[in-house]
């Protein structure tokens, strides 16, 4: 069945509260741990359903955010899903107290109920009003991102469309472009401003009415982190600002060389080659085509999977007008289907999202086997290895999308690579200080942001706009205001991802069933526990970073970069 054949009902919400009440019941007056089982089973497929249909109008509003029936949709869900996520709490608390906690180990494991204990903490009823507050301004975060509608060059374009432009070897060209984008975030400051202002104090308001001092736990108890906590992220931090941050100098210094520029500015970033950097040689059928060949060598595993995607349009992956911005993978469970959206554009982020998701969706792909929602994707530290390390694992065929480009794209991506793990920790710092202090003003925030852009990422030079060096530049940031204490998931899993790529080096066939057996777990162990599965170290551990780092110099400094020009 093709996704456009995959079936989208309203699950209206009076008729789900009356289905899980009866389950519930049955499951507290289960005679045995069978019949409890049998019970929790019947709860774990209603479940499975509404998040079906609520996962199907999601992907459907995000393809055309102007498309007025799944508008409506959205909104309704945005009003339902905190009354869907109260029934899921009845649900862990039945489960946590249950006298067949054995029986429910036995089919499910431990982890389903040290989740369940941690959820448990970040809802009550009494927040349902804030829930879904948070839930329309999120919404309407997204709407405004996607309603960019830019003159540029004579033609109406997006936000995702101006970023060839962003990456054109002419000086001028980009940084024309990069003023029209950051225009449209200057244009609409009052609004980005009001947005996040309300967020931050809707949050705060949930978290006291949960019983904390303020948002953070609440934040690392959404993410689900039953291993670790704000300290340990802060040592991690130091960690990549140690190690990582004046190896990042370095790299800008070399990449400044490359361009002929006596220094950087922030237009000038996304551009290493002064020939331009390598772009896909073919349209996104091309590169369908070549990803279908690519998955077809890598393994028997990846080319069943990649057959699944193409041929069930599994994949939305062209920019176009109306388009929800971004990249993302889902998984819609009674169909047994990833899915994954993307805005290609002609750089070559589009091989790079293609790659990434196709991670997360190959694992899930692995994990259709598990029934329970908690174990399709695992916490997203750990899912964002598969998808990290996928773009890596999948290097041997650059060639097919990037032909004479290949060496300019595998030396830009890796460097890449480093270099994000600065930015990324420098939005989690941000992070930290606006929920441990909502009472901050907007141009509080965005002189809070700047400060940590300099301390992380000492290099930028924003020049003469204005918004991003009065600290805006967060403005684009999706996971600020709509996944708070996401972002530094992805650098954890960027610094396990080096260690596939060290790996692959030495012994690819190894790595490869390592990788295989981590997407098998799927969402049934914790990060740690996921790491080990893998044989990999936690980038925790403070020797971690140093170790890993030789090897990504070593290829980079194997480069003659100067001749990739």
């Amino acid at each position: 069945m093709k996704f456009s054949e995959y079936v989208y009902t309203r699950p209206e919400i009076n008729e789900v509260q009356g289905n899980a009440k009866r389950i519930l019941a049955a499951m507290d007056g289960a005679a045995d741990g069978i019949g409890f089982v049998k019970a929790m089973d019947e709860y774990i497929a209603l479940r499975n359903h509404v998040e079906t249909m609520f996962t199907l109008a999601s992907i459907r509003q995000s393809i055309d955010t102007r498309d007025e029936f799944y508008d409506r949709e959205q909104a309704y869900m945005d009003e339902m899903m905190p009354h869907y996520q109260e029934l899921v709490t009845d649900f862990y608390k039945v489960l946590i107290s249950s006298p067949y906690r054995m029986d429910i180990e036995a089919k499910y494991g431990k982890h389903l109920l040290d989740l369940a204990e941690l959820s448990i903490k970040t809802f009550r009823p009494e927040i349902i009003e804030e829930l879904q507050h948070e839930n329309r301004l999120c919404t309407e975060y997204s709407k405004l991102v996607a309603s960019a509608a830019i003159m540029f060059r004579g033609e109406e374009r997006n936000l995702s469309g101006l970023v060839p432009f962003m990456e054109d070897p002419d000086r001028a060209t980009r940084k024309e472009a990069y003023e029209a984008y950051s225009g449209f975030f200057a244009e609409h400051e009052a609004e980005f401003d009001r947005i996040y202002d309300e967020l931050v104090k809707t949050r705060d308001t949930i978290a006291k009415k949960l019983g904390f001092d303020n948002f953070v736990p609440v934040g690392y108890a959404r993410m689900l982190r039953t291993e670790y906590g704000p300290e340990m992220v802060r040592v991690y931090r130091d960690a990549v600002f140690e190690n990582i941050v004046p190896l990042s100098v370095k790299l800008k210094e070399r990449q400044a060389r490359r361009l002929s520029l006596d220094s950087l500015k922030y237009y000038d970033e996304p551009v290493q080659f002064t020939s331009g950097n390598a772009t896909p040689k073919g349209s996104p059928e091309w590169i369908v085509d070549n990803a279908k060949r690519m998955y077809s060598e890598l393994s028997p595993e990846t080319d069943e999977f990649f057959t699944f995607m193409t041929g069930n349009e599994l994949l939305d992956l062209v920019t176009k007008k109306g388009k929800q911005a971004g990249g993302y993978c889902t998984y819609i469970s009674e169909y047994k289907s990833p899915f994954i959206f993307s805005n290609f554009n002609g750089t070559s982020g589009d091989i790079d999202v293609m790659t990434h998701e196709a991670g997360h969706a190959f694992q899930v792909f692995r994990s259709r086997g598990y029934e329970v929602p908690e174990y399709g994707f695992p916490t997203s530290e750990a899912c964002e290895i598969h998808s990290m390390s996928m773009e890596f694992l999948t290097w041997p065929w650059m060639d097919l999308f990037f032909k004479e480009d290949t060496g300019k794209y595998k030396f830009n991506h890796l460097q890449d690579a480093l270099l994000f793990l600065p930015y990324g920790v420098s939005v989690d710092e941000f992070q930290h200080f606006v929920y441990e202090n909502p009472g901050a003003t907007p141009e509080e925030r965005k002189s809070k942001w700047r400060e940590i852009e300099k301390k992380y990422l000492p290099v930028r030079d924003y020049e003469d706009n204005d918004l991003y060096n009065r600290g805006g530049f967060f403005f684009k940031q999706l996971h600020i205001f709509v996944s708070p204490f996401y972002y530094i998931d992805y650098t954890l899993a960027q610094v396990c991802a080096f260690q596939f790529f060290n790996r692959a080096k030495e012994d690819r066939e190894a790595a490869w069933k390592d990788y295989l057996r981590l997407c098998d777990k799927g969402g049934s162990m914790p990060f740690l526990e996921l790491v080990k599965v893998a044989g990999l170290k936690s980038p925790f551990e403070k020797e971690t970073i140093p170790e890993v780092l030789p090897g990504i110099e070593e290829y980079l400094n194997s480069v003659d970069d100067m001749s990739l020009n």
